[in-house]
């Protein structure tokens, strides 16, 4: 990636001796962003049209041509990719044919006795379980029904105390979802359209979108959201209903 576009950025701010927190509180993109972007650190940026809207904002606010910018990105990351693109590998070697002599299954003799041992073993508890019919204590297959249904009980339980969530999106969408315990579940990605992420179980999630072309589907239900092209942000606990996040509370995945 020729660095022209971070340079040309970068020039045209400090002619108009403009500080990166100014461009941040103008085009509300984040410092870390305007730096990467100044620095032609493209891996750190969200990538494809994240990337693209980024340039022409910044851009725009420099008054520079952010259209011209964000298509000179483009075809320098096509180029880039073209270069890059490794080969396809050779084909796995076939593996050698079984000679006719060769045995299928072979058994050692040690490994014969020992089955032969632990069937003896069987035989012999099995007769004492036989004698001891008039036991009032439950049998051992009562008692694996019982611990069956106990174990039931308790995935039940775990699963009610969760809320499931499945992301489906319409168009490109920016994607940083977060569970109950801060972990990254989907870390910043950009979802195309058509493609799902999930169903993730947690106590509770929070989720940030680049904006609204996606639907969630809650607990099995679909919940469409409004079509908007700003960045937005929910909280999604148990009872299934998502709680719109202000902009200092939505998680970033940074």
């Amino acid at each position: 990636m020729e660095p022209r576009i971070g340079e040309t950025l970068r020039e045209a701010r400090i002619r108009r001796r403009i500080d990166l927190s100014e461009v941040e509180a103008a085009t509300k993109i984040r410092v870390r962003y305007l730096r990467a972007l100044e620095n032609d650190e493209w891996d750190v940026l969200p990538g494809g049209a994240y990337t693209r809207s980024f340039i022409r904002t910044y851009a725009g606010y420099l008054g520079l041509d952010g259209e011209r910018l964000a298509d000179e990105f483009r075809r320098s990351t096509e180029d880039y990719a073209d270069r890059t693109r490794e080969p396809a590998g050779p084909a796995p070697a076939p593996r050698a044919p079984r000679t006719r002599g060769e045995s299928r299954f072979q058994i050692s003799r040690g490994a014969l006795a020992a089955l032969i041992s632990v069937g003896l073993i069987v035989i012999l508890i099995g007769i004492g379980l036989a004698g001891g019919g008039g036991s009032s204590r439950d049998s051992p297959p009562a008692q694996t029904a019982k611990h069956h249904r106990k174990h039931k009980g308790k995935q039940g339980a775990r699963q009610r105390k969760n809320v499931t969530l499945r992301l489906s999106a319409t168009a490109d969408v920016w994607v940083c979802l977060l569970n109950a315990k801060d972990n990254a579940l989907v870390n910043g990605q950009i979802l195309t359209a058509g493609s799902t992420e999930g169903p993730f179980r947690s106590g509770r999630f929070t989720v940030s979108f680049g904006n609204g072309e996606v639907a969630m589907e809650i607990n099995g239900k679909n919940v469409p959201l409004q079509p908007t092209s700003n960045p937005v942000g929910y909280e999604i606990r148990r009872d299934g209903k998502p709680r719109p996040l202000s902009d200092s509370t939505r998680p970033t995945c940074t």
